[in-house]
């Protein structure tokens, strides 16, 4: 018989797009950093819109994105509050019932890359509370690797590079958790 352990921290991700990320994220992060800590990574503008049309009608056109890292750590089972949580953040800042912002949260463990999701599909786990859980990546000699069911975007080099960044982030905290 096994022996039940705590299960590791994990490190708290958002992927935050919108038609004008720029202005967009610069609203959102104060609330953002209030409800969920200090963020200690902020990648660069990520192209969206290539990978998916599903969300123009109500977003418009022009999507990116920024993936971002929170400095505390959180235990995996606090996903389901937290998306729970971002999708009122995102209710918070609709014009006319249209968000102008979505926020995916998920989190970097050493071994995978995690996306909460409200949706029931073969590959997620539900978690409670409406919320579902997919490995969207897994961590395979010393590199995320994809799965048949990631999201196009998830797929790319440049999205995988950021998660490893935020990987090595979580690594160190990790470590000094542990001392």
């Amino acid at each position: 018989m096994g022996e039940v352990k705590a299960p590791d921290l994990v490190n708290l991700v958002m992927f935050v797009f919108s038609a004008h990320i720029d202005y967009w994220f610069g609203e959102i992060r104060p609330v953002l950093e209030e409800r969920f800590g200090p963020m200690d990574y902020v990648s660069e503008n990520l192209e969206f819109e290539r990978y998916t049309l599903y969300y123009s009608d109500e977003m418009g056109h022009g999507l990116q994105g920024k993936l971002v890292s929170f400095e505390r750590l959180i235990h995996p089972h606090q996903l389901a509050d937290v998306k729970l949580e971002t999708n009122e953040i995102e209710k918070m800042f609709s014009v006319e019932g249209k968000r102008r912002v979505n926020i995916d949260p998920g989190y970097v463990h050493h071994t995978q890359f995690v996306l909460a999701s409200t949706k029931h599909w073969g590959n997620r786990v539900y978690l409670g509370k409406g919320i579902y859980a997919e490995v969207t990546l897994i961590y395979v000699k010393g590199e995320f690797r994809h799965l048949e069911y990631t999201y196009p975007n998830y797929r790319e080099e440049v999205y995988k590079r950021h998660l490893e960044k935020i990987r090595e982030l979580y690594l160190a905290k990790r470590r000094k958790f542990l001392k």
